[in-house]
């Protein structure tokens, strides 16, 4: 049998830049250099669902972490968690080893070390209002919620692989 029973974890859009809201793909389609390391080595690959694209569609807004940070968008971020949970458990079980999640940097989702913040509410339709929620937008230091949510599913399952990130503005 050839199996390596290694295996990479990845965000959606790790795997498929096509789920990001316009025009944020950096990317025509795989961050290719970010994971090729990986693929080389024989290491198999396990992408989890995009939680923006299942909840809000593909003609989504951009949003930050406040706006995510919300009981029911955290609920959908579990709900549709368990599927996987349960596949990566399952590998678990057989004695595979998880070398890491990959994660999307600057996402208010999908940040491992850094998140995007600074949503400030209310509407944006004067051209003052545009301008401040635009100047509030920021990158600070924390994990996005969908990553929140799947460390501490993972941990449920005594699974605390090491997180890795992917850099928008740097894919390599």
């Amino acid at each position: 049998m050839k199996r390596s029973k290694s295996v990479l974890v990845t965000c959606h859009c790790a795997l498929n830049a096509n789920a990001k809201i316009y025009p944020l793909a950096s990317v025509g389609g795989v961050f290719f250099d970010a994971i090729s390391t990986y693929i080389q080595s024989g290491c198999g690959l396990f992408q989890l669902p995009c939680p923006e694209l299942s909840y809000l569609g593909i003609n989504r807004w951009g949003m930050t972490w406040e706006q995510y940070d919300h009981p029911n968008f955290r609920a959908h971020c579990r709900k549709i968690l368990e599927y996987p949970l349960v596949q990566i458990q399952a590998m678990f079980q057989a004695g595979y080893e998880f070398v890491g999640i990959v994660g999307m940097n600057g996402s208010p989702n999908c940040g491992v070390t850094m998140t995007c913040a600074g949503y400030t509410g209310g509407e944006i339709c004067s051209q003052n209002n545009i301008a401040g929620q635009v100047k509030a937008l920021r990158y600070i230091s924390g994990q996005g919620v969908f990553i929140e949510e799947l460390v501490a599913m993972l941990n449920q399952i005594g699974l605390q692989p090491e997180l890795l990130a992917i850099s928008e503005t740097q894919p390599k």
